[in-house]
């Protein structure tokens, strides 16, 4: 072993998988179905590992597969430590980890602490008395004194977030719908009882958590109304009417989270990931104190940006400005909650959004499906499933387009199952499916897979440092990552038009790494890049 091999080998060795690594989110119900019924289960994720190995992503991220009513399709859940058996069973899942595993995939599970479903053993006992031991493991309160709530919190589905108990005489708060009663983390026992939770599927072998609304967990102790938003207007959902300055990012969730990571640190190299919709200067202190909070709060900041150079340069460098030292970043383009990339700004801006997404220093989180350039289904009226949309329709908060079953093949229902899916997977099956795909150059996921094994293969990519470098085109966005003697500049153009971006004279004697057309990879770079209407290039050079 050479000295520079030997310097590359210990660096990966030193550095955590999750900073490395690429994860994918998988929504279960959508991924694969072994069994004919329409809905994907653990089964079809197994039989579909060998692709995600083949595409180079390095940890699975399951949205929930627990038993649930399905309410909110899981994330209402009535048994922590079981598997839905419209999923399958913990042997079915036992046998998932374990091939996972074998092939080098890590495999993170959704843990969803903030409430649970209104069917759990744990909120039926807390409703039969008030004084059940498992009354003070929910929050209950008396009704104000005209009888009606006790104050005028909203639910971010709709309608009041309290919900009249008429057996007890009084109100459980629920953030989301009333049939998903908020757990109460003020309480030691149920804190315990929810590390134990952690535990069982840290034993079978799990890799680390994608925990649900973290900014969520604690509410206001004196139930203070939350103001009023001087921002609310028509279109809006009816949640945003009130700021939740009583209702999110309270003090005491800060403490929460260290007893969540000090449960996790008792199993070598898992990983804590944590949804959170804050600004960014509330979002990094998450990290916690001395960085013994969450590993990884999701970084959401791509999701609504205006898709321009200019913002997202600017965007960016505060979010690296802000970051604690030593905290690793995160990117997200997509998930199941928000329309897909491709849809939110075209095919060839998701072409540039990968290039972005998969060069960037920090955790990259890709969404099933967004390696395709799948785009979000219409769903019918008559089909719709979230109860979201239900609650409040006709203002755009539909999550069903963008959860509608992957894209396989070219043939009836893409390949995803046999049977009537529980979505319909729409139009352009033809071009838009792996099969086809994979035969495809020039493909959307032939450039995905290409930038992922451009990561594995150089540390520079994967966890190296990050700098801006200035240029006199507002429609390009120029940055280096650097790790050790290596360089790598990467060049986005995100314009529709051709640009000519003047190469850095550090960057001279560089050679071109990669270029999202496909066609220039391995060249000389010239001193000036040319680039194609929304291409990138990736030029490399040694110090």
């Amino acid at each position: 072993m050479t000295l520079t091999e030997r310097t590359e080998a210990q660096a990966r060795w030193s550095a955590p998988w999750w900073q490395q690594g690429v994860i994918y989110q998988i929504y279960p119900r959508s991924f694969q179905d072994a069994n004919g019924d329409g809905i994907g289960d653990l089964k079809g994720i197994t039989q579909r590992l060998d692709y995600l190995s083949w595409l180079g992503i390095d940890a699975i991220w399951l949205s929930p597969i627990f038993p649930s009513p399905m309410l909110d399709f899981g994330y209402d859940i009535s048994d922590y430590s079981d598997i839905d058996p419209m999923f399958g069973s913990l042997a079915d899942f036992d046998e998932l980890v374990s091939a996972a595993h074998r092939r080098g995939l890590k495999v993170i599970l959704d843990f969803v602490p903030n409430h649970t479903s209104d069917r759990h053993p744990w909120f039926q006992e807390s409703r039969r008395d008030r004084t059940n031991i498992r009354r003070a493991w929910y929050v209950w309160r008396d009704p104000a004194s005209d009888g009606g709530p006790p104050n005028n919190w909203l639910s971010e589905f709709g309608g009041p977030a309290w919900e009249y108990d008429a057996a007890t005489g009084q109100y459980y708060y629920h953030a989301f719908l009333s049939q998903q009663p908020d757990l109460n983390w003020r309480n030691p026992a149920l804190r315990e009882a929810m590390h134990d939770v952690l535990r069982f599927w840290l034993k079978r072998g799990v890799d680390g958590f994608r925990i649900d609304v973290l900014h969520h967990l604690v509410e206001d102790a004196e139930l203070r109304n939350n103001p009023p938003n001087p921002s609310y207007g028509p279109g809006m959902r009816p949640s945003s009417a009130l700021l939740p300055a009583r209702t999110v990012d309270q003090p005491e969730i800060q403490d929460i989270i260290v007893g969540l990571r000090s449960v996790v640190d008792e199993y070598p190299e898992r990983v804590l990931i944590g949804e959170i919709h804050l600004p960014i200067q509330r979002l990094v202190t998450y990290y916690g104190v001395e960085l013994n909070g969450i590993h990884l709060p999701f970084n959401f900041n791509l999701l609504n940006a205006r898709w321009t150079a200019t913002v997202l340069r600017d965007l960016i460098g505060t979010y690296e400005s802000a970051l604690p030292k030593g905290a690793w970043p995160n990117w997200v383009i997509g998930n199941h909650d928000i329309s897909r990339v491709a849809t939110r700004i075209g095919q060839q801006g998701a072409r540039v959004a990968a290039m972005l997404l998969l060069t960037l220093r920090g955790t990259p989180t890709l969404y099933y499906g967004d390696e395709l350039g799948m785009c979000d289904v219409p769903i019918p009226p008559e089909l719709v499933q979230d109860p979201f949309e239900k609650n409040v329709p006709g203002i755009g908060v539909g999550r069903d387009p963008a959860r509608t079953p992957m894209r396989w093949q070219a043939e009836a229902e893409g390949g995803f199952t046999v049977g009537r899916p529980w979505l319909p997977v729409g139009t352009g099956l033809e071009s838009t499916n792996v099969e086809t795909e994979k035969k495809e150059p020039a493909s959307m996921l032939s450039l995905h897979r290409s930038l992922l094994r451009l990561r594995r293969a150089h540390l520079a990519l994967s966890i190296g440092s990050y700098r801006s470098l200035p240029t006199d085109d507002d429609e390009c966005f120029v940055f280096m990552r650097q790790h050790e003697r290596e360089r790598i500049l990467v060049v986005l153009n995100f314009s529709d038009d051709r640009k000519a971006v003047p190469l850095p004279s550090e960057m001279s004697e560089g050679r071109v790494l990669f270029c999202s057309t496909g066609y220039c990879g391995g060249m000389r770079a010239s001193r000036i890049v040319e680039l194609g209407p929304a291409e990138g290039q990736l030029i490399t050079n040694m110090i």
